[in-house]
């Protein structure tokens, strides 16, 4: 299905991907607390309003 080649690509593709999104997210640390600071409130109430409307289905179909 898929050469050797393509395989070794995609699997160095991935880790140096991996590698760059952690080293940026680092450098960027101080700044992503000083602007997202609630963020992680909204997140919460996103996930609770999801799980609200589901129940409420859930029990207005029986």
């Amino acid at each position: 299905m898929f050469s050797t080649g393509q395989i070794v690509f995609a699997i160095l593709f991935i880790v140096s991907f991996f590698f760059i999104i952690v080293f940026t997210y680092k450098k960027d640390l101080k700044l992503h607390k000083k602007n997202y600071k609630g963020v992680k409130w909204v997140g919460i109430f996103f996930i609770i309003f999801i799980i609200t409307l589901f129940c409420i289905k859930y029990f207005f179909k029986k």
